[in-house]
């Protein structure tokens, strides 16, 4: 069995990465994706390489050369490669396809080294190697009958987003038989180049292919082997993600992106916080329904969005702002604070990490469970002088709760001493008590102007992605001065829409939540049952954990990202002091047994 790799293309959505070379020279993690073709098609055994170069074509035949570990290596050259297509290419080696079995690949891909031996280990001669379709896909889709055959070639102009969960996408890897080459593939592709010219996609002559009554074309679908291709530079960004070079390495990849996991389709995210029984799908097909329109149409202003936030959480107009999430409105809050600010650690780095480290004041609590209370901080910071009290309740990632009493008594105390008080509640929503326990509230708010309270929309309403937060203050100059700081148009139509729309599903949020405190008390009694972590309560949507045994922190994170699960490693954070800490999410019943399995086999 032969390979022949097309590598003729420009690559121009590569940018500078391509000015003086082609696509398959490009450099993943240090390390060529030519490099990685010949690797793995050595370990196959094939007995022969056939390379179709066009643009910077010299450049590949001096670094590759005439072979490989013996494999010899061949090269065709398409010199108007500039005005045809990949057809054109495969059409220029179609004497080598009917001389050999063949595996057909892209030069633009990256793959698990198992896909070739997946490909070339099955009993079937003629297969294209698919995966199940997802939103970072582009390209070709097909759909499959209950044998595996190709039923339809979909391009661009076919594809209905309402049919995705039938679509598969081609890997863009095939193995042909000779037979199929000569009798099916060649003749089909020479026809089809005559009548349609050469600049078009080869995969047109597969669909006209599987239009036979009898084609003996079928799909491989992959089972969660990672590949993946290479078009822009946010592609090779991502591939540096997923192909590191060692576990460690992907961690820090995928740590250092901050989101955007929806590229990274076999990651099951317990890192970042959301409320997985929120939004209601009713709620969803509402914001789908208006979908063209939002895109459209330019969102409302400050005023009129803050308005809506305010009939949402029931205070006055000019006690609230809207931020582009809760982050927008910290890092104007913070930047223009005055004095020092006295922090709990470990904390939320987001808000001292806006102030010089001079003008931060931190405590940190005595208990191996870092519990603290109201009248440990102002026992603690009763003689700092600090400007203001930072207080994120429940905390992060402790999941430390002051009772809502208690919080009165700590913001009376702050007005006594001239100190302002910013409370965090972006997870009090998720508290197991009975009674009051929001501090948005008119009476509040009006009789304490020292005081200002932050809430992310993102993390108890589980829409992360249409960054949302909120900030409330009887003191109306501060407000109307963080509403000039930040931009008019800080918030989306949709984030816009969503709070508009919000009021009408107010008793399935709290459904919701209720849902979650039962899982988090059946999640808290399986984590505990692992022998080599301690967890500690919470009063928030994720659990802080001591990594005690088997494992530093961060050699668990990168363990269980071996397996497809990202969580959080504290151990580098502020307060732990080196300790082998880990912060779990709490997810719905499915996920969460999945990670407890995991976690008690590894």
């Amino acid at each position: 069995m032969q390979a022949v790799i097309l590598a003729a293309g420009m690559g121009k959505r590569l940018g500078e990465y391509t000015n003086d070379n082609t696509k398959c020279m490009l450099q993943v993690n240090g390390i060529r994706l030519i490099d990685r073709f010949l690797d793995a098609l050595g370990e196959v055994g094939v007995s022969r390489i056939v390379i179709v170069v066009g643009y910077k074509g010299a450049n590949v035949k001096e670094y590759v050369g005439t072979s490989y570990n013996g494999i010899p290596i061949v090269y065709v050259d398409n010199q108007v490669y500039a005005t045809t297509n990949n057809i054109y290419s495969l059409f220029l080696a179609k004497d080598y396809l009917e001389e050999d079995d063949t595996v057909l690949l892209e030069s633009d891909l990256i793959f698990d080294k198992g896909i070739l031996h997946k490909l070339i280990s099955s009993p079937e001669q003629n297969l294209a190697l698919v995966d199940r379709y997802e939103s970072w896909m582009d390209g070709t889709v097909v759909t499959l009958d209950e044998q595996y055959r190709i039923t339809h070639f979909i391009d661009k102009s076919g594809f209905r987003y309402e049919d995705i969960k039938n679509y598969y996408k081609t890997v863009n890897i095939y193995k042909f038989s000779k037979e199929f080459s000569k009798n099916y593939y060649v003749p089909f592709l020479r026809a089809y180049c005559t009548a349609l010219g050469n600049n078009e996609y080869y995969e047109q002559v597969l669909k006209v292919i599987t239009l036979l009554r009898d084609s003996p074309l079928k799909a491989l679908p992959l089972e969660g082997e990672t590949w993946y291709e290479i078009d822009d530079v946010q592609d090779l960004d991502i591939a540096e993600g997923m192909f590191a070079k060692s576990d460690d390495e992907r961690y820090q990849a995928i740590s250092y992106r901050y989101g955007g996991y929806w590229r990274y389709p076999h990651l099951l995210d317990f890192c970042y916080l959301v409320n997985p029984y929120f939004p209601p799908q009713k709620m969803l097909d509402e914001i789908k329904a208006s979908f063209e329109v939002l895109v459209r149409e330019y969102p409302s202003g400050m005023r009129v969005n803050s308005l809506i936030a305010s009939k949402n959480l029931k205070v006055r107009p000019e006690y609230i702002a809207v931020g582009n999430g809760a982050a927008e409105l910290i890092k104007s809050y913070m930047e223009h604070s005055s004095g020092a600010v006295g922090v709990v650690l470990p904390t939320f780095e987001e808000y001292p990490n806006r102030l010089p480290q001079s003008e931060v004041i931190t405590f940190t609590p005595s208990s191996e469970s870092f519990r603290y209370t109201a009248d440990d901080l102002m026992n603690f910071f009763g003689d700092k002088q600090i400007g203001t009290l930072l207080l994120i309740n429940p905390d992060n990632p402790s999941g430390n709760y002051i009772p809502f009493n208690d919080v009165l008594r700590l913001i009376n105390w702050a007005k006594e001493c001239d100190i302002h008080v910013v409370i965090d509640e972006s997870f009090v929503d998720f508290v197991d008590v009975d009674g009051q326990y929001s501090l948005f509230d008119n009476a509040i708010l009006s009789a304490n102007p020292h005081l200002t309270v932050i809430k992310s929309i993102s993390k108890s309403y589980g829409v992360p992605g249409l960054r949302l937060g909120v900030i409330a203050s009887g003191d109306k100059e501060l407000i109307a001065f963080l509403r000039k700081d930040v931009s008019i148009w800080n918030i989306n139509s949709f984030a816009e829409f969503y709070l508009q729309i919000y009021e009408k599903y107010q008793n399935d949020y709290l459904l919701a939540c209720s849902l979650f405190r039962e899982e988090r008390a059946v999640f808290y009694d399986e984590l505990a049952s692992v022998g080599y972590i301690k967890v500690f309560p919470s009063q928030a949507n994720y659990f802080l954990c001591e990594v005690t045994d088997r494992f530093t922190s961060h050699e668990l994170a990168v363990r269980l990202l071996r397996h497809g699960v990202f969580i959080k490693d504290c151990s580098g954070k502020k307060g732990f002091e080196g300790g082998q800490y880990v912060r779990i999410a709490v997810r719905d019943r499915k996920d969460n047994s999945r990670l407890v399995t995991i976690l008690r086999t590894i």
